[in-house]
């Protein structure tokens, strides 16, 4: 796929890695309709990119069924689109028992039912060739402590776009699925960066993700992973689980006692370096 006149949909766009993914596309000349819950962040990317003038945005929250409706109408989705790309995401990183039924529903509805919900919507709209880009996450394939709820979302994001990509087959319609590691953005919070600290995680910017993303999607490629050793993990883990089970088993404590957002001893020492990662998002 060339991205220049391309109608792309990118949800999220607000966050860290939807504004770099908004600058990686605009380069490639791509037509953005922005979505995010903050017009101010929204207006302000959309004035630094190249040609703004190509560019609209548009304010939901997905959350909502009103809210998606209503950024279903927007004029931009009427001839239909070229690229749906489903970014937008929440996490929590706290022990299930701690987290409230608010922030449960909120990862559930976010990370997997509102890409659904979206896709079904516009896939009707679709009158030629098109791609449905998932992006979601190395926690969508490695059951990971301390992110329980986060992992269910992004391992049912995998399953649908597997799922439907079979569906389409055949359609003109490619669905790709797109899994960034530990990502630099302000959605983490401070306890999930010292814990990578401590675990020697390795983090990637915003810029990398959004770069490896433009990629694949030109290329259209269908599985994506980023990071080394987190898709040997993914491997591991899909062929020797009770192997992965024994290394994290390790790491337990460390997580633990920064899920719990207990603080850190003065002198943390490092943990096993291939330990898998602590998730980005948006």
């Amino acid at each position: 796929m060339k991205l220049e006149g391309k109608k792309v949909l990118l949800t999220g766009a607000s966050g860290g890695i939807g504004e770099a993914l908004a600058q990686a596309l605009a380069a490639q000349g791509a037509h953005l309709l922005l979505h995010g819950r903050r017009a101010s962040v929204l207006e302000r990317l959309c004035k630094e990119l190249p040609y703004p003038e190509r560019h609209q945005i548009v304010i939901a929250d997905l959350g909502s069924p009103q809210e998606r409706a209503r950024l279903l109408q927007h004029p931009a989705l009427e001839e239909g689109l070229d690229v749906l790309i489903n970014n937008a995401g929440c996490n929590q990183f706290a022990w299930l028992e701690d987290q409230s039924v608010e922030q449960v529903e909120r990862q559930l509805l976010l990370n997997i039912e509102a890409p659904i919900q979206l896709t079904r919507a516009l896939l009707p709209r679709r009158r030629k060739p098109a791609v449905v880009m998932n992006i979601g996450s190395s926690f969508g394939a490695i059951g990971y402590a301390g992110y329980s709820v986060y992992c269910a979302s992004k391992f049912a994001l995998r399953g649908f776009s597997e799922a439907l990509g079979r569906e389409l087959e055949g359609t003109g319609i490619k669905v790709l699925h797109f899994a960034p590691r530990a990502t630099r953005t302000r959605l983490n919070s401070e306890a999930a960066y010292e814990m990578n600290a401590e675990l020697g995680t390795q983090t990637d910017s915003p810029q990398d993700v959004a770069e490896a993303a433009v990629i694949a999607l030109c290329n259209e490629t269908r599985r994506s992973w980023l990071g080394w050793p987190e898709k040997l993990f993914v491997r591991l883990n899909a062929l020797l689980p009770g192997l992965v089970d024994r290394a994290l088993a390790k790491q337990n404590p460390i997580i633990e006692r920064y899920a719990r957002h207990s603080p850190p001893p003065p002198a943390a020492g490092k943990g096993n370096p291939t330990a898998v990662m602590t998730e980005k998002e948006r």
